[in-house]
């Protein structure tokens, strides 16, 4: 790819090294300060929305408009944002830093200038065909009526059911109630959701579904933000195994969580990578990128 160039965010480094590495390319050197000629390239920006949001945000938009000033033929950039509420916002700032395209990941949200939104469905197909020996007697869970469009599709390709869990918060970040639609006696129950934050609404999922005569219980997430009280109620939960993409950097949430390390039967975390995926998938995903 002769005219691409793509530069890291200071959020998660090692995701963009991965992407680099699939495509054969080096990354940019830049601080803001740019450390190369960009001049008639295409430059693609990796700036993942964890850790601290507001400031990795704010570099986002200096990068972008460092980029433009230094005469970059188009400037993308590739935001793991993860907050449905402010999403419109953040696209409006990053439209207005002079952004040309934008690529994410599971958004929620709408932009003015051209977006790709990547979907972690490909990747989640393929870790239940390859890990979930009972995968034909599951049924798909979205924890929430927001998600009934991701576990549709999930559940047309694996050609099994899905079911859906009404909830009713007090608050942000704290369900009042759940009421299960549909019967989970005998079956294998796999939630889906694009993140969690505190985890309080996949884990009181878990309860209700193992309640509601499910054998066990997965959850795939794409976005773990996993703050506050999340990696106790992981552990203290029944889930069979939680997974996770590796859009936001895990390692030191892992090493706070001694059931991840110690105890990977009970609950293993799984970050996929590129390299997991067969060749085909490959293909498909570095045509996208």
């Amino acid at each position: 790819i002769p005219n691409v160039k793509i530069f890291s965010g200071s959020s998660h480094p090692d995701f963009s090294q991965k992407i680099a590495d699939r495509l054969g390319l080096e990354l940019g050197k830049t601080c803001v300060k740019i450390g190369e000629s960009v001049r008639g390239k295409d430059v693609y920006i990796v700036q993942s929305g964890c850790g601290e949001v507001n400031d990795n945000l704010m570099k986002l938009r200096l990068m972008i408009n460092a980029y433009k000033t230094a005469s970059a033929s188009g400037v993308s950039a590739k935001d793991k944002s993860r907050a449905p509420i402010s999403a419109r916002l953040v696209a409006d700032m990053l439209s207005v830093s002079c952004a040309d395209h934008i690529i994410t990941m599971d958004l929620h949200g709408f932009f003015d200038i051209p977006v790709d939104n990547l979907y972690a469905e490909p990747a989640v197909l393929i870790w239940i065909k390859e890990n979930i020996p009972e995968w034909k007697n599951c049924i798909i869970v979205s924890p929430d009526a927001g998600g009934a469009k991701r576990v549709t599709s999930i559940a047309d390709r694996l050609n099994v059911d899905f079911i859906l869990i009404h909830k009713q918060r007090k608050k942000a970040n704290e369900v009042d109630r759940m009421a299960l639609i549909g019967d989970m006696t005998d079956r294998v129950a796999i939630l889906v959701d694009d993140m969690a934050d505190t985890c309080g609404t996949i884990c009181h999922a878990a309860d209700k579904l193992i309640s509601a005569g499910a054998t066990k219980v997965y959850a795939i997430l794409t976005h773990s933000i996993f703050s506050g009280p999340a990696i106790q109620r992981i552990n203290n939960a029944c889930f069979e195994a939680v997974v996770v993409t590796n859009t936001i950097p895990q390692e030191e949430k892992m090493t706070h969580c001694p059931k991840f390390q110690d105890n990977r039967e009970y609950i293993p975390l799984s970050i996929f990578q590129m390299e997991y995926f067969p060749a085909w998938a490959r293909q498909d995903l570095v045509a996208l990128l």
